[in-house]
């Protein structure tokens, strides 16, 4: 096993009736917030009125820039930084899914400086601070929730980067499984083939060939992802069902599965980029 330094900062509220808490945990950081969601999903299922009410009740004044779309586009991270200057933003939340959580992250890390935010993904400029980001998920996926990493595709020049910093992990994240109840059958299966890839990465690169604790931990999280992922088609409103497949999409990347390893690469996500 290789050295390693592992660091996860990012507070995370797991279970039925936390979502209300992402008003006294995002007052914490700030009274004036951003919040950053998808389509139209959210205010379906209700979640954007239960959310807002809380945001309410804590004292926080909202902007809201809805609209983030799946593999999130850099004019919408442009948008969000113009409107978290314009009134001075001091904590963006993001309600949603991966892309959600990265598009929050990306005007984080844009909003505090004067250059374009596409600077920091072509590495012609770093992050020295950034906003704090809280969140409530919606779709396990990405585990972009309890990381520090952002992928951002810029729709003029149709690149797709990611960028990874300490700064970007949220604050606080919120894992209410009853939130993705209502998450079609098509992006469940979506949502465990990606917590799968993120395990596979690492899985087949590690450079250390002997790590039975990082492979045993691995090779549970993707057969706990199949399973739960059966689960939830056989039954979309099985809460453990959810509530298992929500955790291992958050753990399959939020730093853990990679301790140890060694070098690792990434390739599966860099020919899809």
């Amino acid at each position: 096993m290789h050295n390693f330094v592992y660091h996860n900062p990012t507070k995370i509220l797991f279970g039925r009736g936390t979502i209300e808490s992402i008003g006294p945990e995002t007052r914490a950081w700030g009274r004036q917030g951003l919040l950053v969601y998808g389509q139209d999903s959210l205010k379906h299922n209700g979640l954007h009125d239960r959310i807002v009410k809380a945001l309410h009740e804590a004292e926080i004044d909202i902007v809201e820039h809805g609209g983030v779309r799946s593999n999130p586009l850099l004019s919408h991270v442009r948008q969000g930084v113009y409107l978290a200057k314009a009134h001075k933003v001091e904590v963006i939340v993001a309600a949603g899914g991966g892309s959600v959580i990265d598009t929050a992250k990306a005007i984080a890390a844009g909003t505090p400086v004067e250059h374009d935010v596409w600077k920091i993904f072509t590495g012609k400029r770093g992050i020295k601070t950034a906003l704090p980001v809280t969140a409530v998920l919606t779709l396990a996926a990405s585990g972009s929730e309890m990381n520090s990493g952002m992928v951002i595709t810029n729709d003029e020049t149709k690149e797709k980067f990611g960028f990874g910093h300490r700064l970007l992990h949220p604050k606080t994240s919120i894992l209410d499984p009853e939130a993705t109840f209502s998450v079609p059958p098509d992006y469940t299966v979506y949502g465990a083939v990606d917590a799968i890839s993120h395990v596979l990465e690492f899985y087949m690169t590690a450079s250390d060939p002997d790590s039975p604790v990082q492979d045993r931990l691995m090779e549970g999280l993707i057969e706990n992802a199949m399973t739960a992922c059966t689960r939830c088609l056989r039954d979309p409103l099985d809460y453990n069902g959810r509530a298992n497949l929500m955790w291992t999409a958050t753990l399959a990347l939020n730093g853990l599965t990679a301790a140890g390893l060694g070098r690792v690469g990434f390739p599966m996500h860099l020919i899809e980029h």
